[in-house]
């Protein structure tokens, strides 16, 4: 019975984590029509990762074309010309979205997990209990749809920088044009592949915004409970999203592929 213990701990927390998970997407639709309630959600979410979704932009583009290229012209001059769309199938298929979800993860993780931690421990969701005021309507709902609606723009921005670092990486090493570079980035891809790699981060929006309120709200201990919460939201934020990841692709592949 003692080794079986953990396990049934685990088992209840992914059952009362599913269940938190339910009630908050079921209770996003009561709040879309109070813009008041998850604009500002939305425009800290946003102000918080666009610094670092513009670095990992720059980065990835710039860092993905350099090693890519030397590889590429080991192989045969005719190989570096499949660069661009080398490189525009890995940003906007996968690196994007996995950089967005990942720096949501930590950076939205942590805030709403010691926010919702300190409100819980400072008895402010006892207080809208008492009101009569469901904190999953009035609290998780808005955090959890500014996610939602955060990620696919920080998905944008990263393959557009992305792309955009690219383009300046092969100015300074070769030559190229605009519209010969953005030829070659497209010249492979389809609508199809392209939008539901995207459409992914929706979900990541929404596993990341539940969670970190989940955790959130389970906190105890006091002050120490608060950085607790913030930690442990953005581990489980960031394993959630890679196992997203994963399951999303290979279902994007059996539906597309």
């Amino acid at each position: 019975m003692n080794l079986l213990a953990p396990l049934l701990r685990r088992l209840a927390f992914v059952g009362e984590w599913a269940y938190f998970l339910i009630r908050g997407f079921t209770a996003i639709p009561r709040v879309l029509a109070i813009p008041s309630l998850w604009l500002r959600p939305l425009h800290g979410t946003l102000t918080g990762a666009f610094p670092l979704a513009i670095v990992a932009g720059f980065a990835l583009g710039a860092v993905i074309w350099l090693h890519t290229r030397e590889v590429l012209a080991r192989t045969g001059s005719g190989a570096v010309e499949y660069l661009p769309t080398l490189l525009g199938a890995a940003v906007l298929m996968e690196l994007a979205p996995i950089a967005a979800g990942l720096i949501l993860a930590a950076r939205s993780g942590a805030s709403l997990g010691a926010e919702l931690a300190s409100m819980k421990l400072g008895e402010q969701i006892d207080a809208l209990e008492l009101l009569g005021v469901s904190p999953v309507s009035r609290l998780v709902a808005p955090r959890t749809w500014a996610c939602v609606l955060a990620a696919p723009l920080l998905h944008i921005l990263i393959a557009a920088l992305a792309l955009g670092s690219g383009y300046l990486a092969e100015v300074a090493t070769g030559s190229t044009s605009v519209l010969k570079y953005q030829t070659a980035v497209l010249r492979e891809l389809r609508v199809a592949d392209v939008l539901p790699a995207g459409l992914k981060t929706l979900v990541f929006g929404f596993l990341i915004g539940g969670t970190g309120c989940f955790v959130g709200l389970r906190a105890d201990g006091g002050s120490e409970g608060v950085g607790r919460a913030a930690t442990e939201s953005v581990v489980l934020c960031s394993l959630l999203v890679l196992i997203a990841d994963v399951l999303l692709v290979g279902l994007i592949q059996a539906l597309f592929g």
